[in-house]
């Protein structure tokens, strides 16, 4: 088994706001625009390098989508930025009709996504976000899980044509994939091989996976764990691989079960190799107010829940 450390906690918001830094110095059509969430989403250092090409629009979601769209006929590479409910539940409409429509080359970066947002609550943790945006013709959906991935995918979607939509989040998490990593986008990452269940998670869920397949491994199970930061296009190549060498599934993520990852790992199993599945996600629920670590463990998405769940699936493997 694999293992994996790490030397430091980072949000994955700082990751965005670094790679987006780096846009600006390499990339002049990058622009970047905001609605009055500068400090949040780490959009202070673009915005001072290069205030010419920032556009703060406050807090008016609709019209940045809507000036997002429009500043890609002239060339432009936007990067939008806001709360993750904010940048889609809010802004359904205008993302569908005027970037995803006629496939705008627009990047909807979101922050403060699912329960980890914590205390702020229910209305702000939006458990939605990716089923609404991986149904929409011609979206990719992009959901990292550290910081260096995040900088990475920040990096790599400014040279990715066609809309994105970039999730990353708000509390401090193990920062343990490779500095200097190449993000490809629809590619799925092998972090540790195994022969007994495939656990495949995508986000912040992704250390919890790496954390139950040590607690696992104590049980004598050998887990594959695979890191799935593209949601859409999904490597069902990967996933199809996997399941055909563990016979048993389990799909994490910080999402509500219905429309996620696990729903799109589901349907390509069910297409291509039947295989025993079972979800560690929020069941069809809205958050509450309290700290990421208290929300994680009550909504069952933790180490100790992928465990449960890792046991499930290989007794109906049985």
């Amino acid at each position: 088994m694999k293992t994996y450390t790490f030397t430091e906690k980072i949000d994955t918001r700082s990751g965005f706001g670094d790679g987006l830094t780096e846009l600006g110095q390499s990339n002049e059509n990058v622009v970047a625009l905001c609605a009055d969430l500068t400090g949040s989403l780490k959009m202070n250092a673009f915005q001072n390098n290069h205030p010419e090409r920032f556009f703060q629009i406050g807090i008016a979601e609709a019209n940045m989508v809507g000036i997002a769209a429009g500043l890609t006929i002239g060339g432009k590479i936007p990067f939008t930025g806001t709360f993750a409910n904010f940048s889609t539940g809010r802004v359904y409409d205008q993302i569908r009709q005027s970037i995803a429509y006629s496939h705008k080359n627009v990047k909807i970066c979101a922050s403060h996504a699912g329960v980890t947002l914590g205390e702020d609550g229910a209305t702000h943790q939006i458990l939605e976000d990716i089923g609404l945006m991986k149904m929409l013709p011609g979206m990719t959906v992009i959901n990292t899980c550290d910081y260096n991935q995040t900088k990475a995918a920040t990096i790599a979607i400014a040279d990715y044509k066609g809309p994105v939509y970039l999730r990353f989040g708000r509390p401090k998490v193990p920062n343990f994939t490779d500095e200097n990593q190449t993000f490809t986008v629809g590619e799925g990452l092998v972090l540790s091989p195994g022969k007994d269940v495939s656990i495949i998670a995508t986000g912040h869920l992704v250390w919890e996976a790496l954390e139950a397949a040590k607690a696992l491994h104590e049980q004598g199970i050998s887990t594959e764990i695979i890191d799935i930061h593209t949601i859409k296009p999904l490597d069902e190549k990967l996933v199809i691989e996997s399941a055909k060498k563990t016979g048993a599934v389990v799909s994490c993520e910080e999402h509500n079960f219905l429309g996620g990852l696990g729903e799109s790992i589901s349907r390509t199993l069910a297409m291509h190799h039947p295989t025993p599945q079972e979800f560690v996600a929020t069941q069809d629920t809205f958050g509450e107010s309290g700290t990421p670590v208290q929300l994680m463990d009550k909504y069952g998405l933790n180490a100790n829940a992928i465990v449960s769940a890792a046991n499930r699936v290989l007794a109906r493997k049985k």
